[in-house]
């Protein structure tokens, strides 16, 4: 077989890795529109692969997509992420990291179209994101 006949192969993350802001009870969610316009909301996150470090990766990234300065804290929860596809799922393990701030003023990055400060009972009512483009 040619090399022009093989497929690029698909690298699979080993986890995804979130960061929660949270102030006074409200955990801080950013907002994405959909291809239908619909808002739906996700908590700043990066996919890990290999040997990186997850908390250097995540501050910096949960500083690009919030504008917030923060440092990790422990780890607040433990889930699973499918990495694959439908047909073909590839679990990986989703960690959700506490995050801590002097000032939280959050400035969104370009894809995301606003922030929400809401407290998990109202964020469980309402759409959650489906995929996570941090690299």
């Amino acid at each position: 077989m040619s090399d022009a006949r093989k497929l690029p192969s698909k690298t699979i993350p080993k986890a995804l890795a979130c960061g929660m802001l949270e102030d006074n009870g409200r955990v801080l969610f950013l907002i994405r529109k959909d291809r239908h316009g619909t808002e739906r909301i996700e908590l700043p996150c990066i996919t890990i692969f290999g040997a990186e470090d997850p908390v250097q990766k995540l501050t910096a990234e949960f500083r690009r997509q919030t504008g917030i300065d923060a440092e990790v804290c422990e780890i607040k929860m433990e889930k699973r992420y499918n990495a694959g596809s439908r047909k073909r799922k590839y679990w990986v393990p989703c960690l959700v990291f506490s995050m801590r701030a002097k000032q939280t003023k959050a400035v969104p990055a370009e894809e995301f179209s606003g922030f929400r400060w809401l407290s998990l009972e109202k964020a469980k009512k309402m759409k959650l994101g489906r995929t996570w483009q941090g690299k």
